[in-house]
């Protein structure tokens, strides 16, 4: 059998069982051991497949993922998330669209942690956008920061999705959460200066409202009570990896330790809490290692039957320059975001594109990066992107579909522009790396 037909049954399959309504990794599952039994010699090569996929499950470089999201589960089951939310949108008082700041700083803690950037949108829609509209804010002020947030949350550590990505990839999972921070912190300069502009050119797209009047001494107890502990704990997991004096799974066992401190010191760790935070990190964990199981799997046989090699050579034949091919997976990573969810697009591209990447000279954390970015930014392409459907079902009545595809657009926008910088300059994403 040719490469491509290779190809176009083990990815057909899964686009054809897809459709049919089966959950993605179980549509990789089956995928797998049709491809198995006709590329592997039949049951014999199925159970080989199957001893390899449960090898894939034992390294150590998941064990972040369950650790992450719990942090992220009792950050908001705790009510951690809420009080900070409070905080901050005190702390900054008469500020205009001060709760826009409030949504972009909030809602990246809260996605960032969750690593779902469909939860987070679904959370921050419901909660955020009511209380913005009823406080004159027009919609592109409150939809456009948490359409905004996801892709802040998938590139600053801690973010699961990140810890997956380098998984499958099988690169640095440190490197690449690290060379997030930088991008990062100039994605979400990009967000506030957005915003300010946003406040400067339409001062009626927020209205100042009148709020309690806080002293000096009580903005600096709230912010140390409120907010420090919450960010401190994110900051100094970055640093202990930064420094090498942690792995990642250390790092993530750190977090979730002083999430669970913070919550008992606050008084608000419950049982029902913690039965709560347990059972969300378990239920996406479960998801995260048979979405790896599949993924190993399908790497194996695209290897095996010659698929992957056959598609890189081709690829590669057409002599395009490295910057037109990166182009063109970026192309293709926006065009399935429209259809599919993140972790489904990592399943299916990630075996084929690193391997390219590869062969162009690209640095996998660097590449790494550039596809995290892709894979948000696709979640809210007009006009299919996912994260849109999931705004409109939680949104006001009334909001059209119009309304988030404009409030959209000056974040998707930031992200585009923070992709040209890092193509620009690569060494804002390897600098710490290399420290």
């Amino acid at each position: 059998m040719e490469w491509f037909e290779a190809l176009a049954l083990l990815v057909g399959s899964i686009i054809f069982l897809m459709a049919l309504g089966m959950p993605v990794a179980l549509a990789f599952l089956a995928a797998n051991i049709i491809g198995a039994y006709i590329f592997m010699g039949g049951e014999r090569g199925i159970g080989q497949l199957l001893n390899n996929g449960l090898g894939s499950l034992t390294k150590y470089a998941l064990v972040p993922i369950p650790l992450f999201l719990l942090m992220g589960e009792i950050f908001f089951h705790t009510g951690l998330g809420g009080r900070m939310f409070t905080a901050i949108d005190k702390l900054l008082g008469r500020l205009p669209g001060r709760l826009s700041y409030v949504t972009v700083l909030g809602g990246t803690a809260f996605s960032t942690l969750s690593g779902s950037s469909m939860g987070s949108t679904a959370l921050l829609g419901s909660l955020m956008v009511p209380e913005m509209g009823r406080r004159g804010y027009k919609p592109h002020m409150s939809i456009g920061p948490i359409l905004g947030t996801g892709g802040l949350a998938i590139i600053i550590p801690p973010s699961a999705l990140a810890v997956l990505l380098a998984t499958l990839a099988q690169i640095d999972v440190a490197a690449l959460l690290i060379a997030g921070v930088v991008p990062g912190l100039i994605l979400a300069t990009f967000y506030i200066v957005t915003i300010w502009l946003q406040t400067k050119i339409d001062p009626t797209a927020a209205p100042a409202y009148d709020v309690e009047p806080m002293t000096w001494g009580r903005k600096i107890a709230t912010l140390c009570t409120e907010v420090v502990p919450m960010v401190g704990v994110m900051v100094v997991i970055i640093i202990l990896m930064i420094k090498g004096f942690v792995t990642p799974s250390e790092a993530a066992a750190f977090g979730a330790v002083g999430v669970l401190i913070l919550a008992a010191v606050f008084r608000c760790l419950t049982i029902e809490a913690m039965r709560k935070s347990i059972t969300g990190a378990l239920r996406v964990t479960l998801m995260a290692y048979l979405i790896v199981f599949g993924s190993a799997t399908f790497s194996q046989l695209l290897a095996f039957s010659g698929a992957s090699r056959g598609l890189v050579k081709w690829a590669t034949s057409f002599d395009l320059a490295p910057l037109a091919m990166l182009l063109v997976m970026f192309a293709v990573l926006l065009l399935l975001g429209m259809f599919m969810e993140q972790i489904s697009m990592m399943l299916l591209t990630v075996p084929i594109f690193f391997p390219l990447a590869q062969s162009l000279g690209f640095d996998p954390i660097w590449f790494g990066l550039i596809m995290l970015l892709a894979l948000e930014i696709s979640f809210t392409t007009p006009p299919f992107g996912l994260l849109l459907f999931v705004m409109k079902g939680v949104a006001p009545t009334g909001t059209t579909m119009k309304a988030i595809y404009t409030s959209a657009f000056p974040f998707i926008g930031c992200s585009l522009l923070l992709v040209a910088l890092l193509i620009a300059f690569p060494q804002l994403a390897l600098w710490l790396p290399s420290l």
